[in-house]
């Protein structure tokens, strides 16, 4: 006979108050109910678990062996619904996040900091690899979800848009390229071209745009980050395609300048990337509710 876990509770009740209608009235059901269960019980454990005395009722010795274990267990299920209780209302829990080191500081950073600060009791942890990396980490169930640079594909995963990116060509004021504007892509071949390591959607999406165009892009630098890029760019380096959203400081104060492209590069989007089919936490959800909404 298969056992239900509420026999448990009302042998617990019973064990605690020493009488039927107490366990009866601690449980809002009627006496006769709590006999029944605890019948039940006796008969699939195969032991008198009670016996009655003038009071009440005393637990057996094997009633008694049994009580301990039970008070621990249930203990142990209170604790849980506690716990998920406290995680539906966002006073305890942890989000995982999967995003690259540009997208944590240029996108990411101040709906963490508004998360947090709304609930401070929640833990973030961010881990910070590339696009294919992040999508790699999530499909291993290590983060709830990734923040990636689209386009981006796999069958066992949902992408969905969000804010926009538009790549720009940037260089310093005193570059020959500013002159030379607007630069044909086959153009850029005759300058020093800083673009970000391969293995990366953004370096995917770059060569591609050229690649469809016949042009083969040949970075005379390959860096780890868009900020080494604009650091680069901006020492006389070479020419960089970043995002404009990312260096709108280095534009306004001259130590940039956009370069116009013919053609000019598409625009492309920050993707939030979650498993399919895996429900996310409360508190996952909170999160992704402050990002900017999901574009058509």
């Amino acid at each position: 006979m298969e056992i239900n876990l509420e026999w448990y509770r009302v042998f617990s009740e019973a064990a605690k108050t020493g009488s039927l209608t107490g366990a009866a009235e601690r449980l809002h059901i009627t006496q006769p109910a709590v006999s029944h269960t605890l019948k039940q019980l006796e008969t699939a454990l195969g032991a008198a678990l009670f016996f009655r005395t003038a009071k009440g009722v005393r637990l057996t010795a094997e009633g008694e062996a049994l009580f301990g274990c039970v008070q621990q267990a249930l203990g142990m299920v209170e604790a849980g619904e506690r716990t998920v209780a406290d995680m539906r209302q966002l006073t305890r829990g942890e989000v995982h996040i999967g995003a690259s080191d540009t997208l944590c500081k240029h996108f990411l950073l101040p709906y963490l900091e508004k998360f947090h600060r709304d609930y401070p009791e929640i833990r973030i942890h961010v881990t910070n690899r590339t696009t294919p990396e992040t999508i790699a980490l999530l499909k291993e169930g290590a983060i709830d979800f990734g923040i990636v640079n689209l386009p981006a594909a796999d069958p066992k995963v949902d992408f969905r848009g969000s804010a926009s990116i538009r790549d720009i060509l940037v260089g310093r004021p005193d570059d020959d390229a500013v002159a030379q504007a607007p630069l044909a892509l086959e153009q850029l071949a005759s300058y020093p071209l800083l673009m970000l390591e391969p293995g990366g959607s953004t370096r995917r999406f770059l060569d591609d745009f050229a690649l469809r165009r016949g042009i083969r892009l040949r970075p005379e630098f390959e860096l780890g980050s868009i900020d080494l890029l604009a650091q680069f760019a901006s020492s006389g380096l070479g020419l960089a395609f970043v995002p404009r959203q990312y260096v709108e400081a280095e534009l306004r104060d001259g130590r940039l300048v956009e370069i116009a492209l013919d053609p000019p590069l598409p625009e492309r989007r920050v993707g939030i990337a979650t498993l399919r089919g895996v429900p996310l936490s409360t508190a996952a959800k909170r999160l992704l509710e402050l990002l900017p909404q999901p574009l058509d």
